[in-house]
């Protein structure tokens, strides 16, 4: 199954950051197929100071949906990640990682939304997602 991912940190070493979260990525969920350029964004849905460095992956995965998540999150406190975004409340973050795609999965619970609702909103999202998956678009 393909599944694409996106990621964002706006804390430390943020290159350094991206880059350990595709390899940790391609060490624990699946093969990464294929990584975007990583770009550069003011915060959505927040202020800061500290600007995100984004990308997006393809990963050729074995594991479900569940799963997936799962190690995502484990990844996310393994690289100093202690809490995630509740209620549309964002803070600063060393690492992100959304699943934003897998397959032609639709899921829509309290724990896992299967497209990603905001792919289309965030340009850190739909820019990296389209360089990869140009034959993706909204819709």
């Amino acid at each position: 199954m393909i599944a694409y991912l996106g990621i964002g940190t706006n804390l430390g070493d943020r290159t350094a950051n991206l880059r350990c979260a595709v390899d940790r990525i391609n060490e624990q969920a699946g093969h990464v197929l294929a990584c975007s350029s990583f770009i550069e964004t003011e915060p959505w849905g927040f202020h800061s100071e500290n600007s995100f460095l984004n990308a997006v992956v393809a990963v050729d995965t074995p594991h479900a949906p569940y799963a997936l998540l799962h190690i995502t999150q484990e990844i996310e406190r393994a690289m100093g990640r202690t809490h995630k975004s509740v209620g549309g409340v964002y803070t600063d973050r060393i690492i992100d990682i959304d699943i934003l795609l897998y397959d032609d999965v639709e899921i829509n619970d309290v724990d896992l939304t299967i497209p990603h609702p905001l792919i289309w909103q965030r340009r850190f999202v739909y820019e990296p997602l389209l360089e990869i998956a140009p034959h993706l678009k909204q819709g």
